[in-house]
């Protein structure tokens, strides 16, 4: 199983920039597909952004498409979630994600999470 470690949270002003890392322990992190989700207070954690195993695949919320880019360097054995254009309501606790398989599906399971980093968007 990989273990999963996110970094690059903080607070931010509306319209900023913030870049996460997901780092993974484990050779087998490039065989996997990878996604972020975020959980905001009081609602369910929900999918925002998702990569296969090589990086040429790409899958995006509506809510972040256009202004968040997901990406992975797998000789780092680290994933990114690159957020521009931040809004108060992208708030939340993000956690980076595994899935089952190399190729990402809305119905793909997971198979190794990370503990979460808090972002936080000042209006």
């Amino acid at each position: 199983q990989v273990q999963l470690v996110e970094s690059g949270g903080g607070l931010v002003q509306a319209g900023g920039s913030l870049r996460l890392s997901c780092a993974a322990s484990g050779r087998t992190f490039s065989t996997y597909a990878m996604g972020w989700f975020r959980q905001a207070p009081g609602k369910e954690r929900e999918f925002v952004a998702a990569i296969s195993w090589g990086g040429t695949r790409t899958n995006y919320a509506d809510s972040v498409k256009g202004r968040f880019t997901i990406s992975r360097d797998n000789a780092k054995n680290t994933g990114y979630l690159q957020m521009d254009s931040l809004k108060p309501e992208d708030t939340a606790v993000y956690y980076c994600a595994t899935y089952v398989g190399s190729q990402y599906s809305p119905t793909q399971r997971i198979n190794s999470w990370g503990q979460g980093t808090q972002v936080t968007v000042s209006s």
